[in-house]
């Protein structure tokens, strides 16, 4: 499952992400409300954990712009506001969950997991690309019959570059959804998990094309 988390508290927000990405999911992380609300807008997600006190764009301004859309993606709103009426503005923002801070990540990954069961999004559909078709649930990639053997972060570094196909993903990014926001890793290692799965994903009808000093982009072969 793709998760955006849009937290402007940097440690938490990679503190959360940590633990999801633990647990297979894809994590994109935004820290400001304008950026959060544009990631929507554009990129999309299966599930949003969104903080309400962001810089830019609040959080239920964010929520607001999301229904108005008609995007009716889940949302678990997070907030240090205790108040009944700040849970109220909340929901009847459109927020399908609330969860006050402070609180354990324990209790944040059961709401996101009764948020997925709520909406059906346990299990995306597959999705194909060249000869190739990726089952996000359950984190298998295919060739015809066969599962493609890759590491957890070569999985992550293709899982990456799927849902951004036909788009520039600067290496940062790809360092950050292998490894975790603020992961002091040298973006040549990113260089290392890409020639690998470039080797193991030869004739299978995909190209990832790599841009010198800013990143790479996987495209279908014509």
């Amino acid at each position: 499952m793709r998760i955006a988390v849009i937290e402007d508290n940097k440690s938490l927000a990679a503190g959360i992400a940590y633990r999801l990405r633990d647990q297979g999911h894809a994590v994109d992380v935004l820290h400001d409300g304008e950026d959060g609300n544009d990631h929507l807008a554009h990129e999309g997600a299966d599930l949003v954990i969104l903080d309400i006190n962001l810089p830019g764009l609040n959080g239920l301004d964010v929520l607001r712009k999301l229904r108005a859309r008609n995007d009716n993606t889940p949302v678990l709103l997070l907030t240090a506001r205790s108040e009944v009426t700040d849970r109220v503005d909340g929901l009847d923002a459109g927020a399908d969950d609330y969860l006050v801070k402070p609180f354990e990540m324990a209790e944040l990954e059961a709401r996101v997991r009764a948020l997925s069961r709520r909406r059906g999004i346990d299990r995306p559909p597959v999705e194909p690309i060249g000869c190739l078709v990726f089952d996000p649930g359950a984190r298998i990639l295919r060739n015809n019959d066969d599962a493609v053997e890759l590491t957890r972060r070569e999985l992550a570094a293709f899982e990456c570059l799927l849902h951004r196909r036909g788009r520039l993903v600067p290496k940062s990014v790809l360092a950050d959804h292998i490894y975790g926001t603020g992961a002091d890793v040298d973006e040549k290692i990113v260089e290392v998990h890409i020639s690998r799965l470039r080797k193991k994903l030869d004739d299978c009808g995909i190209r990832i094309k790599a841009a010198r000093g800013l990143g790479y982009l996987m495209e279908e072969e014509t």
